[in-house]
């Protein structure tokens, strides 16, 4: 629908806005993740365009892409400025260039005008006479890494941000502390990608703890006196 068309339009301005990186590796463990998960689509979508199962095809793609805009993007968007140094920032720069490419690929038997608006604007040809994405080279691109980084990283930013709506604050508010608990295994995860968290959460400072499910409590800055 036109909602997901604007969506593309505007992801691929923000990703384009960026500096090409060139060959730069892709290093960091939620870009990595990222990655996983879209190997992952590229499999299923092309098993269900395959089977002329169209529907489905759609479906998974519409529902990764929605969470790449919706988390990833703002997950990513402070260190591909650069705020956590030159090598953070091409990784996440590269990273987002290779899933845009893939996903307007994607995109493109479906919304065939609006995905080849976008690929010319970084392309010289079609993105009609392009070669169908493979998941081998993203599977190189993200290494060991797994689908977990990206899951924890967005369930944590989703309470983070369910607080300040609840509290009736913008998005914007600083977290003065959030208190994290969960697994063993989601917390060993969630350090790892804790600069990127705090960077979208607009978290001051993170504490951890072991538990047997997420949750997680905010105390956010007080507002600003009228």
């Amino acid at each position: 629908g036109r909602r997901l068309a604007v969506k593309l339009l505007n992801a691929s301005k923000f990703v384009l806005r960026f500096d090409d990186p060139g060959d730069g590796d892709v290093t960091e463990a939620l870009d990595r993740s990222m990655l996983h998960r879209l190997a992952d689509l590229v499999d299923e979508a092309t098993r269900a365009l395959d089977a002329f199962d169209y529907a489905r095809a759609l479906e998974r793609t519409e529902s990764f892409f929605w969470s790449f805009t919706d988390d990833h993007l703002e997950l990513v968007k402070a260190r591909a400025y650069g705020e956590q140094g030159p090598d953070a920032s091409v990784s996440a720069r590269r990273a987002l260039r290779t899933a845009l490419g893939v996903l307007q690929q994607l995109f493109a038997p479906f919304m065939p005008f609006v995905a080849e608006e976008v690929w010319r604007w970084w392309h010289g040809d079609s993105v009609h006479a392009s070669a169908w994405p493979e998941s081998g080279p993203l599977r190189a691109a993200a290494g060991d890494a797994g689908a977990l980084p990206g899951v924890v990283a967005a369930a944590v930013l989703g309470e983070v941000r369910r607080a300040k709506s609840e509290a009736k604050r913008p998005l914007r508010t600083e977290v003065l502390r959030a208190e994290v608990a969960d697994t063993a295994e989601r917390i060993a995860v969630l350090q790892q990608v804790a600069a990127d968290v705090c960077a979208a959460g607009r978290i001051a400072g993170l504490v951890t703890a072991e538990g047997s499910e997420l949750s997680v409590a905010c105390e956010l800055a007080p507002e600003a006196a009228a």
